[in-house]
């Protein structure tokens, strides 16, 4: 990874997103692009804001930029012995988030994004949950931090997969591998399972996922784990709230329209209310 992507809306729950990617930035050896999207109070009557005069856009986009240095300025002055300093490069532009993390992320190669995790409240309500429309629309990786995270190198990584699209997710799971070769973490690919409804060929189907990935990659920490529990999000949630794992990494499969709508993907179930830093990769396919 070459080039992390943070977007920010000047908030506690951003600005621990931020700190925690620039961290993750510095040990992997990335650059840095922060970057804010906002639409004038006037374009969204309907979010409750006070309109603004079309006339005020340039003061808006004047007070946002010194907002948005401030961050870099924080980032650059931060010191925890580390030799590499990220570059650090901002942009501040109107739009939606969607449109503007999609944009930026294409056009500057961006090879990881980082977000804080959506947190309730009456503003979000109309204008949309940020955690959500990212997962759905931006076709990047997308690292979500929650404020609860701690701020530190991960260094045990589960891979969720639920075996229903083994290829996609053998060489999802691979493409994880250089990231974290880079923290000298361990990978556990991870399964959760219902033992009163196992399948028997699970154990073998574990073992040949774990052996593909380590031959692959040539990289000797890929292990095997698999949970009981009846319920994936149940599983999962134990997972990470017993500190067995610092990284949780999910696919993100879009469902239906209706399903999306109503019920949301499993990913997006998680980012709701994980605690720990979730990695959401979309799929291959």
């Amino acid at each position: 990874m070459k080039t992390l992507l943070f977007p920010t809306d000047f908030s506690a729950t951003s600005m621990h997103a931020i700190e925690y990617g620039y961290h993750l930035a510095k040990q992997i050896k990335a650059d840095v692009i922060l970057c804010n999207a906002f639409i004038l109070p006037a374009e969204v009557p309907q979010s409750g804001l006070v309109g603004l005069p079309i006339d005020d856009y340039d003061k808006l986009v004047e007070e946002n930029e010194v907002e948005i240095a401030k961050i870099k300025t924080h980032l650059e002055c931060i010191n925890d012995g580390e030799v590499f300093k990220p570059s650090i490069t901002f942009f501040n532009e109107v739009g939606s988030v969607a449109d503007v993390v999609s944009h930026i992320a294409t056009e500057k190669k961006c090879d990881l994004v980082v977000s804080g995790t959506h947190q309730p409240g009456w503003g979000t309500i109309l204008i949309g949950n940020h955690s959500k429309i990212l997962i759905d629309c931006i076709h990047k990786p997308l690292l979500l931090v929650p404020l609860s995270a701690k701020i530190k190198i991960p260094r045990r990584i589960a891979f969720a997969t639920d075996f229903k699209h083994p290829e996609d997710d053998l060489e999802l799971a691979c493409s994880i591998v250089p990231m974290a070769a880079s923290l000298e973490a361990e990978i556990y690919i991870t399964h959760v399972y219902n033992i009163k409804h196992v399948d028997q060929n699970i154990p073998d189907r574990m073992a040949q996922f774990v052996n593909y990935c380590a031959n692959k990659t040539q990289y000797p920490f890929i292990y095997a784990s698999i949970i009981n529990n009846d319920q994936p999000i149940s599983g999962f949630d134990k997972l990470c709230a017993d500190g067995d794992v610092d990284l949780l990494v999910m696919v993100h499969r879009p469902h239906s329209l209706f399903s999306a709508l109503f019920n949301g993907s499993c990913t997006q179930k998680m980012a709701a209310h994980i605690n720990i830093p979730l990695l959401v990769l979309p799929s291959l396919k």
